[in-house]
């Protein structure tokens, strides 16, 4: 934001990194603000309208936190990834033109489950609306998660497809970067060259590692037998709400101006 207003625009992957980053934000508010209703207040929670703007808003920059992220890696192995393909040359070309539309799409992907998600809910509570005013609220909570199976094939669309994306860039970039690098040492090229093409090749292996576990982590969430399993959902849990922040922190000591940034700020803070 600070360089957007000094610089009047943006590159491409600043782009992304910012709305990656308010998605991430506000996915973690809403999480926090959900999770502390359910523990303190359910009674304040399982209400018109807070249930349901709580889990539309949740739902939304989930949703928008894995499409952008998939942008982000799609973006990385169009930049970064060398092959010959006259389509793949193409998008390296018009990259900076196609990012504002993914990014669209991305948004309009997750509004479009934030609806689904608030019209489940607004449905699901008028049907137990008996049971809330009796209180009877872990009954209510029951209902509704074995009721939410009609929206699975939507999620599903909306958490796979960026999933498969995340899949087929870091495959194509990493045999890429391997090919680079094996072209380099029979060359005989320096060790420097090499190892940033090391370092890079574990960033996104370590990326594609702790996003297939967070899809995983997240179908099981999404699975009502699996949260009778309180040992399974707590773990599921923590690395949901964990999987943004850590990403993001390997992100700003990967981006040189991001680290920069991070170090000036910490050194304001302990002064």
């Amino acid at each position: 934001c600070i360089a957007w207003v000094k610089k009047k625009t943006l590159n491409s992957n600043e782009k992304i990194l910012l709305l990656l980053g308010c998605s991430r934000f506000w996915y973690l508010c809403f999480s926090w603000v959900y999770c502390s209703l359910s523990i303190t207040s359910p009674n304040y929670l399982f209400v018109q309208p807070t249930f349901q703007l709580i889990v539309f808003f949740q739902s939304s920059f989930n949703c928008s936190n894995l499409w952008v992220s998939a942008c982000l890696c799609v973006f990385y192995c169009v930049k970064i990834a060398n092959f010959r393909n006259r389509f793949f040359i193409y998008l390296k070309v018009k990259t900076d033109r196609i990012v504002p539309w993914l990014l669209l799409a991305s948004l309009l992907s997750a509004l479009a489950i934030g609806i689904i998600a608030y019209d489940i809910a607004v449905t699901e509570l008028s049907i137990n609306h008996n049971s809330t005013g009796q209180g009877n609220f872990s009954k209510v909570r029951g209902k509704m998660d074995e009721n939410f199976f009609q929206i699975y094939f939507i999620y599903g669309f909306g958490f796979v497809t960026p999933f498969t994306a995340v899949i087929s860039s870091a495959f194509l970039l990493l045999f890429s970067l391997w090919r680079h690098k094996c072209k380099m040492q029979k060359n005989s090229m320096n060790s420097l060259s090499i190892d940033a093409h090391i370092k890079a090749m574990k960033s996104i292996l370590s990326f594609f590692i702790m996003y297939s576990i967070n899809f995983i982590f997240l179908i099981l969430s999404l699975i009502p037998s699996t949260k009778k399993e309180k040992y399974v959902a707590l773990v599921s849990l923590v690395f949901l709400y964990a999987f943004p922040g850590v990403h993001s922190l390997i992100l700003i000591f990967s981006n040189p101006k991001l680290e920069k940034t991070l170090v000036r700020i910490l050194s304001c803070v302990k002064c």
